[in-house]
């Protein structure tokens, strides 16, 4: 499976893909890295691997419908399958969407429906949840509303704060992006009804509230 990514920030996500179709757990390959704000480690990242990079600044844009336009033009050269957002500062569009309906991922630092939108993480620590975490989803027309496909239970621990609590949170989302895409990868994934099933995990739902099965 072709992968792109789209990514606005560091890339540390990216990273994490990158090793992973490296190293054979995901059996995909970045084709393309895009990114719409120049100077973003993730481009530095993305050709450290000699993966091709596209900035494609949104500014240089009339409007959002005019960007996606470009932008699924840009994914369909290169062979896209499955767009992946590492870190993707920008609002999808229904062009972007329906294009390629399904076949978008994000990760995000929450355990959703808790928690949407931005500074999730702060958002956490204010409401002083016991439990945190992270969430792969299928992303739709809402803002962190799609279909879920894993989701990493993380402790808030007594004297938590913003930093490091995302910490943590983060390198579990490093485990979990990849394995949500390798099953992607695998055919694995089916959406029913804005429910995720996948092939030959575990159906007890006791056990699904980390998906250790699918992590491991």
């Amino acid at each position: 499976m072709r992968l792109g990514v789209l990514a606005s920030g560091s890339g540390s996500n990216l990273q994490a893909i990158l090793d992973g179709c490296a190293s054979g757990k995901i059996p995909a390959q970045v084709a393309v890295v895009v990114c719409n704000l120049p100077g973003a480690r993730a481009l530095e990242r993305a050709r450290a691997a000699g993966v091709p990079t596209v900035l494609l600044e949104h500014k240089q844009f009339s409007s959002r419908d005019e960007y996606d336009r470009e932008l699924v033009a840009m994914l369909r050269r290169h062979g896209v399958e499955l767009v992946c957002l590492a870190g993707f500062m920008r609002l999808l569009g229904p062009v972007l969407l329906s294009a390629f309906q399904n076949r978008i991922l994000n990760i995000h630092p929450s355990l959703l429906p808790a928690f949407p939108g931005l500074h999730a993480v702060r958002q956490a620590v204010a409401a002083g949840v016991r439990v945190s975490g992270c969430t792969v989803h299928v992303v739709d027309e809402g803002t962190d509303t799609g279909p879920i496909v894993i989701q990493a239970a993380v402790p808030v621990l007594e004297g938590d704060n913003e930093e490091t609590l995302a910490a943590r949170i983060l390198a579990q989302e490093h485990r979990c992006y990849p394995r949500a895409i390798a099953l992607f990868a695998q055919g694995r994934v089916q959406i029913e009804d804005r429910r995720v099933r996948i092939a030959g995990a575990d159906p007890d739902p006791a056990r699904t509230v980390s998906s250790p099965e699918l992590l491991d």
